[in-house]
């Protein structure tokens, strides 16, 4: 996984409670095995009208926000089922970065494990981000965990052990495979027994 460190990118606002993951990729996109794919299929119901045309009134389809990688949002965001495809479709879309009130815990354990960085913060915080106009850069450090936004900082707190598997690019795997030698001790002892 690669080290998520600092990124900068520009901001959608999607400010709605509950947003649940049949919205983020409702349930007739989930045929698909690969991780990749799926952003096409991202809040599908919203995005498009019947016939599949845009929808003028989606934020994610405002011309001046169609190469944000950071999503503003309102409360308990990715709530519903724990599917994993959630997290797919919003890296497979373009987002590095998700700022919301509150998160449900197995979709923000979802994002860790796929370098989709979930941060929390107040309503006044996210408000003040969500106005930003669609061409204002927007840093996030997570070493220093501040996010920067016209030469103003908004810090914010994260779990030391999430923060560091990000900040390392260190996956489950990874992390696995740095216990290698114990693992091949044991392996070598169970197989003496054997």
């Amino acid at each position: 996984m690669k080290p998520f460190k600092i990124h900068e990118g520009t901001t959608v606002a999607l400010m709605n409670d509950n947003i649940d993951t049949d919205q983020i990729i409702p349930k007739q996109f989930l045929k698909r095995i690969e991780r990749t794919g799926f952003g096409r299929f991202l809040f599908d119901e919203w995005r498009f009208l019947p016939g599949h045309q845009p929808n003028p009134d989606f934020p994610l389809n405002a011309a001046e926000r169609q190469s944000a990688s950071i999503l503003i949002s309102g409360e308990n965001f990715g709530c519903g089922s724990s599917r994993e495809h959630a997290p797919w479709a919003l890296t497979d879309y373009g987002f590095d970065c998700i700022i919301a009130g509150s998160f449900a815990d197995i979709f923000f354990s979802n994002c860790t494990k796929n370098r989709l960085l979930p941060i929390v913060l107040p309503l006044k915080e996210r408000e003040e981000l969500a106005a930003l106009p669609g061409t204002a850069k927007v840093m996030i450090d997570l070493e220093q965990q501040v996010i920067t936004a016209e030469n103003k900082q908004y810090p914010f707190e994260i779990n030391q052990k999430v923060k560091e598997k990000l900040v390392g690019g260190l996956d489950d795997i990874t992390l696995t495979l740095t216990h290698e030698d114990v693992i091949q001790a044991y392996e070598q002892k169970h197989d003496v027994r054997r």
